[in-house]
């Protein structure tokens, strides 16, 4: 015995719809309810971490000229808006110190030669540690908004007991636009 399936014809404004034009009105009905519901993701999302790289300031690390023979440090900095508001982002990168040193530094306002004081508050830049290999690295965040122009360098001590003697400086330079 055979069982036959007969769709039931749906009339709309007295007119006959065949089963195959109802299915296709409800499909449709049901793919647009379906769309309705979801909601897109934002073409755009923007972080604090997609920092314009245009707004980043940089330095090359090297010592000072009358240290020539006896230090020879190298590395890099940088300065860049910071995630909070109104806080500027230092890291500080150096090669060939001395293993198990620890060197304080900071942004100063000026020129390597021509210092017009520390940029921020110097209990925000943490002393740079000296690992085994001769490396050291240090952040900092100062609590001043990233400037857009001027003149900034990065300056290294010695140590906390020596810090009239500079072992590494480098001027930081500008973002381009």
């Amino acid at each position: 015995m055979k069982t036959i399936l007969r769709a039931t014809p749906i009339h709309v404004a007295g007119k006959r719809i065949s089963s195959y034009v109802s299915l296709a009105l409800a499909a449709a009905a049901l793919t647009l309810a379906a769309c309705s519901l979801m909601r897109p993701a934002p073409a755009v999302q923007l972080s604090a971490g997609d920092v314009n790289i245009n707004s980043r300031w940089h330095a090359s690390i090297a010592s000072p000229p009358d240290l020539a023979g006896a230090v020879q440090v190298g590395g890099t900095a940088s300065m860049s808006p910071g995630v909070g508001r109104g806080t500027t982002q230092v890291a500080l990168n150096l090669d060939n110190m001395a293993p198990g040193g620890v060197h304080p530094w900071a942004i100063h306002r000026g020129q390597c030669s021509q210092d017009q004081g520390v940029f921020g508050d110097p209990q925000n830049y943490p002393p740079l540690h000296v690992s085994t290999d001769g490396t050291g690295q240090s952040n900092a965040i100062v609590a001043i908004s990233t400037p857009t122009s001027g003149s900034y360098f990065v300056s290294v001590q010695a140590s906390a007991a020596n810090s009239e003697l500079t072992v590494a400086c480098g001027n930081l330079a500008a973002p381009t636009t």
